[in-house]
């Protein structure tokens, strides 16, 4: 039976519908929000064999078809996915996942298709919201619904669902989810924003999120669903036994300043209790408890040691207070020939950073539901696995990687110098040397160094940190600058990334089911306390952009030309411009309003080209001085080329002062010549002097002082 809900919510139309399409899925539900419809689905399956975690995955995807355009390339058909679907793949993702039961292994899938766009409402966020109503109507144990939003910042005035068009002149993209009583996921990035308004940005989503939430409660109870509710899991009878046994003894071995000593001790504990329980090998004690069994109850142990330290006795694993950094050190121009290198270390969490400087050519073109657009700044992220000291097959970046590398470019992007001022293309490599948690924030402080220590002009320097949460009933500590265990044994990972001035990225998630407006904020002012520590770090080690660009990077200049004359400046068949780029060494790119950008390894060339450039496209005006070539000989006068494809006439009676009888006593074809425009008659003719030029020095010589 067909159901659907809907509401008006920031001035358009949301309906979700179910019951029409994909009848045998176990939750399925179409979105539309204006003319943008977003299909998600639902299911679930049996658990694997031997599974111990939930295997949660969700796919996002946007057909080309959805907005009436087809696939580039050659084939016509979608391929792998592109780094926007991914990316929304992993915003649905991360505020879902943790309102399933602690326990719960089956398979989950949730697959979200865009059918239709209307260019003006991006569908990301409507894949949250039918993700959430898709599951609410499975017979699975979701704890939902909850709602996802986005925010603009205009004229300092909070904007509810901006449209792409109020996106390109907001101060804020922020996209929050959470349910009716706390906020679930957030990833925003602004052009630095004060704490302050980056928190009410955030409560103001949260308000709506509960109308969103309403809606999703309205269609559950016309769909009438029955509540899921999952089966009471067995008690481990290993918890008891190794808290026992183990406790005292595993708080020892967790406490170290030095990760790979806390792993070792811990491993080298867990095996001496294994073999106590399982000697020679065995499988299973005489009371049939199962290694498997062992393994989940030593995970447990770890986590609660780990949490008592922090919330009993305050006590992190390396020895910090719950707001102390770890040791930084930063260092830039470590590697010779690249444009720019830095390398940013803080604790055992190290990022190498290189920045490569290009030309409007070695922009990345980005196509999808929108038209075609040219990226002139990127990060890419890399996490090897020596960086955590593992062995693993070696395959292109995942999707940790792209996403970590998404919120490293997009929290620097803000302060990257416009294309007039520097029209650089630049790509920053973040690869990640070490790696004990955060190594995302890492990457925003190794690229700034990076940036400086190439010369590009940023604004302001960006530093980023990730702050932890341990939290049981009303208590709660926040810890700065979080570890691995303690992003893993922790309930949150709250990035911030910003400058002195304010936020620039901001990225939450957790493993429970909300935080607070008062953790929230908390949470923000302990960034931004740790993020002006951090730049009194980097800024030791360089204080500002360099002056000048690395020799090895090409040179670039820009200017602007009439567009009526692009076609005087490329020639027939473009030989006017090739011969200028084979005579300087220079490349040349022309957009269609004029601007015409110039490249070359060597400043001589660069320069050279622009002025060549220059000299064919501006207006030829009456009392100007060029350096001319004579083109040809006749016999009343001979005609000079002032610019490429223009020539003036300098008539016989013009070449000199005196009686000149004939042309070749004073020039030959090819002889340099500086002239003077005196006249362009209506014809546009152009006429030429050398006998003013020669009058006008002679005076200027008659008036400088005689020597005594």
């Amino acid at each position: 039976m067909k159901v659907t809900v809907e509401r008006q919510f920031a001035g358009r139309t949301l309906t979700l519908t179910t019951g029409e399409l994909a009848k045998q899925a176990a939750g399925a539900v179409l979105v539309r929000y204006g003319d943008t419809v977003v299909f998600v689905a639902a299911q679930n399956g049996p658990s694997r064999p031997g599974i111990d975690f939930f295997p949660l995955t969700c796919d996002y995807r946007e057909r080309m078809a959805a907005a009436g355009k087809f696939p580039g390339g050659f084939l016509k058909r979608e391929g792998r996915p592109t780094t926007k679907e991914i990316l929304t793949s992993r915003l649905t993702d991360r505020p879902i996942r943790p309102l399933f039961p602690e326990g719960y292994v089956e398979e989950v899938q949730v697959m979200s298709n865009v059918l239709a766009s209307d260019g003006v409402n991006d569908p990301d966020v409507l894949s949250i919201i039918g993700a959430s109503a898709a599951l609410s109507i499975a017979p699975v144990p979701f704890q939902g619904p909850i709602g996802a939003v986005r925010v603009g910042l205009i004229d300092e005035q909070f904007i509810l669902m901006p449209t792409r068009v109020e996106l390109e002149t907001s101060r804020l993209d922020l996209i929050v989810a959470g349910n009716k009583t706390s906020v679930l996921m957030i990833e925003g990035f602004g052009h630095q924003l004060p704490e302050e308004q980056m928190a009410d940005a955030i409560m103001f989503a949260h308000r709506a999120i509960t109308e969103l939430c309403a809606l999703q409660e309205e269609l559950i109870q016309k769909v009438g669903c029955p509540k899921f509710t999952q089966s009471e899991i067995a008690k481990n009878p290993f918890d008891a036994i190794l808290r026992e046994k183990g406790y005292l003894r595993l708080q020892e071995a967790k406490v170290s300043g030095v990760k790979k000593d806390r792993s070792g001790a811990t491993k080298e504990l867990k095996t001496q209790l294994l073999e106590e329980f399982f000697p020679n090998g065995v499988t299973a004690t005489s009371e049939g408890w199962t290694r498997e069994q062992f393994a989940s109850a030593f995970g447990n142990l770890e986590s609660r040691v780990v949490r008592d330290l922090i919330l009993e006795k305050k006590l992190r694993l390396d020895g910090r207070t719950l707001g102390d950094l770890r040791a930084v050190s930063c260092d830039v121009s470590l590697l010779p020939r690249v444009h720019g290198s830095a390398v940013f270390t803080r604790g055992e969490t190290q990022s190498l950073a290189t920045v490569t400087l290009g030309t409007v050519r070695d922009a990345q073109r980005v196509d999808g539901l929108y038209e075609e657009q040219s990226k002139r700044f990127m990060l890419d992220y890399n996490f090897p696995s020596y960086s955590v000291g593992e062995c693993r097959p070696i395959r292109g970046p995942g999707r940790r990687e792209i996403g970590h590398g998404a919120l490293a470019e997009r929290s620097v992007q803000s302060v990257i110098p416009s294309e007039e001022k520097f029209p650089y293309t630049i790509r920053v490599i973040s690869d990640i040397m070490e790696s004990n948690g955060s190594s995302s924030m890492a990457s925003v402080c190794s690229a700034t160094l990076a940036l400086m220590d190439a010369g590009v002009p940023i604004t302001q320097p960006v530093a980023g940190i990730s702050i932890g949460l341990v939290k049981e009933g009303t208590r709660f500590e926040l810890l700065t600058d979080i570890m691995g265990d303690e992003d893993h044994f922790g309930d949150m990972d709250f990035k911030v990334a910003g400058t002195q001035k304010g936020v620039t990225g901001i990225q939450l998630d957790l493993k429970i089911d909300g935080i607070s407006e008062e953790i929230i904020r908390k949470t923000l002012e302990e960034a931004r306390k740790a993020r002006i520590e951090l730049l009194k770090s980097m800024l030791s080690s360089i204080r500002r952009p360099r002056a000048e660009i690395s020799a090895n990077a090409p040179r670039l200049l820009r200017t602007k030309i009439d567009p009526s004359k692009i076609g005087l400046l490329i020639g027939p068949g473009g030989k006017t411009i090739r011969a200028i780029q084979e005579e300087t060494g220079a490349t040349i790119d022309i957009n269609d309003d004029g601007t015409v950008m110039i490249a070359c390894n060597k400043s001589e060339g660069a320069e050279d080209a622009l002025a060549r450039v220059e000299a064919m496209t501006e207006e030829i005006k009456v009392g100007r001085v060029y350096n001319g070539t004579v083109s040809s000989v006749k016999d009343f006068g001979a005609f000079i080329e002032i610019a490429p494809g223009k020539d003036g006439l300098c008539h016989i009676s013009e070449l000199a002062t005196g009686f000149v009888k004939s042309v070749d006593e004073i020039c030959r074809v090819g002889d340099k010549m500086q002239v003077k425009v005196v006249a362009i008659d209506d014809q546009n003719r152009v006429k030429l002097s050398r006998k003013a030029l020669l009058i006008e020095q002679e005076q200027a010589s008659s008036e400088l002082p005689k020597e005594e």
